[in-house]
């Protein structure tokens, strides 16, 4: 057995994913069944058919899917009663910035209350549990110190940031008053193949891979200055499990310690389609042009936030020296991989992979 297991010894180890469905869901699945895990996922009703993340794991008899909301309570309590886990991982959220500030209730009452529910059902009926928060950059927002640690203040730009503010405080409030392992992993942004079509990355690749293959010509977006530490989803799944190991719990960053704007990644992907762009303009009226001639990046005001977050870079020093944590894919290798696999969506193979949400 490893570290953390406690009362868990002489059983099958059992975990439970909110928001399971969902990229990171699915990447975490997959690590902890690897692992000889006994992996609950947490789907609302209304997500039970946006499954395609983990269909691949429908045959898996270690895995199953168990209907609950992190807007209900009662539900939660329920399946926390039944399953019993050992380690919960709360990756459920309305998780998308923009659509924060149209929906700023329901982003508080999932994102934000849902976190306190699911302590409060883990604090009744198993508080020997590891419970891991799915924290994130967004609450450093408007930044006062490059790069941000474990220490840097939070100064959250947007509803979702807000919430994810309450979430982390809620976690850190139940290890301090009821003396709970609960963990805030503090994640940087992270893509793979699986990110939803919502945001920016995938937008980039999805674009690059229709332009390459006729279905689209150009791909419209919001702020290209904007600058973001981006890794790989499937490295960052096993800092949370590597987080519910540890002999105490503590809060940490999960970074590349690398930053890049979103130009740089939309010059990556189309290069990788072999249609490199060139720049012109400046502000609303920049465009990315490829060697043909063609406008194949616009920028559309549509796409800006109310409050842009303009730079986050994360130190992930006490990740790599206390969990022996460290990324594996370079941003390079994460852009390749993003185009690579919708190319074979858009030829009409593996169509699957970035669906659901």
């Amino acid at each position: 057995m490893t570290s953390g297991d406690g009362a868990a010894a002489g059983r099958e180890k059992v975990a439970l994913i909110t928001g399971v469905t969902g990229q990171d869901g699915s990447y975490l699945a997959e690590l902890l069944l690897a692992e000889g895990y006994q992996v609950y996922g947490l789907a609302r009703r209304t997500s039970l058919q946006g499954t395609a993340r983990i269909d691949h794991l429908a045959g898996e008899p270690r895995f199953r899917l168990v209907e609950g909301d992190l807007a209900d309570g009662g539900s939660l309590h329920g399946v926390v009663a039944r399953v019993k886990p050992q380690e919960i991982y709360n990756l459920g959220a309305q998780s998308y910035v923009k659509v924060s500030f149209d929906t700023p209730e329901m982003t508080g009452d999932v994102t934000g209350l849902g976190c306190l529910r699911l302590l409060e059902a883990a604090r009744r009926f198993v508080p020997g549990s590891r419970f891991y928060q799915a924290s994130s950059s967004e609450l450093y927002g408007k930044v006062v110190e490059s790069p941000q640690t474990e220490s840097t203040p939070f100064h959250p730009r947007s509803p979702y940031a807000v919430a994810k503010a309450y979430a982390f405080y809620a976690t850190l409030n139940y290890r301090e008053s009821y003396g709970m392992f609960a963990v805030n992993g503090i994640l940087f942004n992270h893509e793979s193949p699986r990110r939803g079509e919502e945001f920016v990355t995938r937008k980039i690749s999805k674009a690059a891979a229709r332009v390459a293959t006729g279905l689209q010509e150009q791909v419209s977006l919001g702020n290209l200055d904007a600058r973001r530490d981006w890794g790989f989803a499937g490295d960052y799944v096993e800092a949370m499990w590597r987080m519910l190991r540890a002999d105490r719990p503590d809060d940490y960053v999960v970074a590349t310690g690398e930053s890049h704007s979103v130009r740089e990644f939309c010059d990556l992907a189309f290069a990788r389609i072999g249609k490199p762009l060139r720049w012109q303009g400046s502000g609303v009226e920049e465009v990315g042009v490829d060697e043909g001639g063609s406008v194949r990046v616009r920028v559309d005001p549509e796409y800006f936030r109310p409050a842009e977050v303009e730079s986050l870079l994360g130190d992930a020093s006490r990740a790599r020296d206390e969990l022996g944590w460290q990324p594996k894919v370079s941003f390079e290798q994460l852009v390749e991989m993003m185009v690579d696999a919708d190319l074979e969506r858009a030829r009409g193979r593996g169509q699957g992979l970035g669906a659901g949400g």
